[in-house]
């Protein structure tokens, strides 16, 4: 059977990659290791169809490695090693330099799995390259992490999916043949949600789909084909997203029924259960916030109860989790808070520590003054005094402002008590 066509013109060179050129444009990061030859073991981090497994194939190429790959679905510590045995014992037979391993889906190995690469990483025996779609930062140990460069993918942009549907449309031998005419590229590129595979495999869906060799590419009939053809849920492209969309922003809405009809898609379409319980820590924290910290408390459990019990189980702890965060009452007011700061942070960021804040470990600090005029709040009443404790280039800066709750309004009238004088609440 005929490979799919986002495999017929797979890139084999990296001048014929498309996007990422913040890594392989002409001043990126990869590029210039390709130049000196010095490639590290990397960590690619990025949504689905990206071109991560192509880039490892590439650098592979360019650098004269030899090339392993697993499949973390379906390879065990036992295939690790099995490959890492072949990589030293190949190591220096055909080049000088070390072979690379690439792991697709590193994020579904378990801890042990991902430990039994540490010694063959750390020794040079192999450079690794791992792909994921999920934050290294939560499925990566941090003993492999550390030994590993992270560098993020970026969803393809309008203009790289034009480039890809361009080179498909000249480069591949079958599509050569048709007469093919883009009039309306808009719903293929909706559709692919900045996947280049899915716009490949849904654009030679359309031309097979389309009796002749003379075809026009239009919304309309992207939007009839498609449709006869959509998946209940892809939890490798669009639709996880987009249902997980759905689901936080039916939390953020406190409509606990949408909110439980997008988790059982997830569900019944084998979606990972941390991921799903990840984001309902974020959402715990972004749209919630101290109008209830509770919930926090109840989604982090809940991370950490789904990690130790298996589906179906689950499935109820998620369910309510999820209720009661579309229940709780919402305020984003510390996520706003955080933002405002940063802003603040990259205008003023040099502004000194004032000298009564500072810390004084020394005999020298001490006498320039560091900490002089400090009031310890436990001194006074109420455990508060009055002083400043932002550079005087921006006192008074509001960033935290209480959101519109009744646990928020009590903590309003708290601050009004307090810094009346100060900032305006």
């Amino acid at each position: 059977m005929e490979a799919p066509l986002a495999e017929r013109i797979r890139p084999k060179q990296l001048s014929d990659y498309v996007s990422q050129n913040h890594l392989v444009g002409e001043n990126g990061i990869l590029t210039r290791q390709l130049q000196t030859g010095f490639i590290p073991s990397l960590i690619f981090w990025g949504p689905p169809g990206t071109g991560k497994t192509t880039l490892a194939e590439i650098i592979a190429k360019e650098s004269e490695r030899p090339f392993y790959t697993l499949s973390a679905i379906n390879s065990g510590v036992k295939d690790i090693r099995e490959v890492i045995d072949k990589a030293k014992s190949n190591h220096g037979l055909f080049t000088a330099r070390n072979p690379i391993l690439f792991i697709d889906e590193i994020h579904r190995f378990s801890k042990s799995q991902q430990d039994s690469l540490l010694a063959a990483v750390e020794r040079g025996w192999i450079t690794l390259i791992g792909a994921t779609t999920e934050n290294p930062s939560f499925e990566v140990i941090p003993a492999l992490l550390s030994r590993c460069q992270v560098y993020t993918l970026n969803p393809f942009t309008k203009d790289d999916l034009q480039a890809l549907l361009n080179r498909a449309i000249k480069k591949d031998t079958y599509l050569q043949s048709k007469n093919i005419e883009l009039k309306e590229t808009e719903a293929l590129f909706r559709i692919s949600g900045g996947d280049g595979r899915k716009l490949l495999n849904t654009f030679e869906l359309i031309v097979n789909a389309t009796p002749g060799d003379t075809i026009a590419i239009t919304n309309e009939d992207v939007m009839k084909i498609v449709q006869k053809n959509t998946v209940l849920y892809d939890k490798t492209g669009e639709q996880h997203y987009d249902i997980i969309s759905a689901f936080i922003k039916s939390i953020r809405g406190s409509d606990p029924n949408g909110a439980v009809y997008w988790l059982a898609r997830m569900l019944e379409g084998g979606e990972d259960l941390k991921f799903i319980a990840r984001r309902m820590v974020i959402a715990a924290s972004e749209d919630i916030g101290n109008a209830n910290p509770t919930a926090l408390i109840m989604a982090n459990n809940t991370f950490q109860a789904v990690s130790v019990i298996g589906y179906p189980e689950s499935r109820i702890l998620l369910s309510q989790c999820a209720v009661y965060l579309a229940t709780s009452p919402k305020s984003n007011s510390t996520y706003m808070a955080i933002g405002k700061a940063q802003q603040v942070v990259k205008q003023t960021g040099d502004l000194p520590v004032p000298i009564h804040l500072r810390n004084a470990p020394t005999k020298l600090m001490k006498e320039l003054g560091y900490g002089d005029d400090y009031k310890y709040s436990h001194d006074f009443a109420n455990n508060f005094a009055f002083q400043e404790f932002l550079p005087e280039e921006i006192s008074g800066t509001v960033f935290y402002e209480p959101g519109n709750n009744s646990r928020e309004n009590g903590t309003r009238e708290f601050l009004r008590n307090r810094w009346q004088m100060k900032y305006k609440y």
